[in-house]
């Protein structure tokens, strides 16, 4: 079945039939892929796609998220790439879109998340799974009550030396602000630096360290602790905060655990 549309970056895409060679560069939409039963259409994924386990083990790795190697993607012969504006390097996926069509995704807020998952649904002719998901994570978000922490003050890190928080125009963000939280970096776009003294002159009542893309553990929780005595600092999972796709089916009940 022919497939003729535009991925989230306005780009067309024209696909002849089902694509049967599948190159994902996100480690967040390979998931979605082996949600969506693409066993044996995914070819090639990044060294960060984590998830499945045995696709980790087993799948042939073209890089990272920002060292793609071209020679490696070309040499599995795809016949379709699914990519993202912001995981990935504009440069490398305008030379990846000579060897086959390149499906970028832009994602900052839940709505995009599904649009995403529907796009992926319809070209790899798997929408009847895509749908299934959409309407779990629609449920789950529509079910997300209101937490004793509505309204409270929160910075989400997501780096540290030099410490990165999540900032306004993010999905980090997005997912903040529907458990309730007020993000008191709102006023900075997408992941800005800090000083110790611009997180403590922000007086945040809640300090999320994220497990990805820097693993804080509890040392730095200590460290934090000291700077911000009067904050409640935890370690989150990181992956229930920043990865669309597929894994937002889990992210509520976490919240709801974490939370309540």
């Amino acid at each position: 079945m022919r497939y003729s549309g535009q991925d989230m970056m306005g780009n067309t895409i024209v696909l002849e039939q089902k694509p049967e060679r599948i190159v994902s560069l996100v480690p967040s939409q390979t998931e979605l892929l082996f949600d969506l039963g693409l066993d044996q259409e995914v070819v090639g994924i990044t060294k960060f796609c984590l998830h499945p386990e045995s696709w980790f083990r087993t799948k042939s790795r073209v890089g990272g998220t920002k060292t793609v190697h071209f020679d490696r993607v070309k040499a599995l012969q795809p016949d379709l790439i699914i990519a993202n504006k912001e995981e990935n390097v504009k440069e490398q996926i305008e030379a990846l879109q000579s060897l086959a069509p390149v499906w970028l995704s832009d994602i900052k807020c839940v709505e995009d998340n599904l649009e995403m998952i529907s796009h992926i649904g319809e070209l790899t002719q798997t929408m009847d799974k895509a749908s299934v998901l959409i309407e779990k994570i629609k449920t789950g978000f529509a079910q997300l009550p209101i937490m004793p922490v509505q309204g409270r003050k929160v910075a989400y890190l997501i780096w540290y030396n030099p410490i990165m928080v999540a900032g306004a125009d993010t999905f980090i963000h997005d997912l903040l602000s529907r458990i309730g939280l007020d993000n008191v970096f709102v006023a900075d776009p997408r992941y800005p630096e800090q000083t110790w003294a611009q997180l403590q002159v922000a007086q945040p009542e809640y300090l999320l360290l994220s497990s990805e893309p820097f693993p804080f553990s509890q040392k730095h929780l200590q460290i934090f602790q000291e700077k911000l005595p009067h904050a409640k600092i935890m370690l989150v999972d990181g992956e229930l905060f920043s990865w669309y796709g597929s894994r937002m089916q889990y992210a509520v009940p976490y919240f709801k655990s974490i939370f309540s």
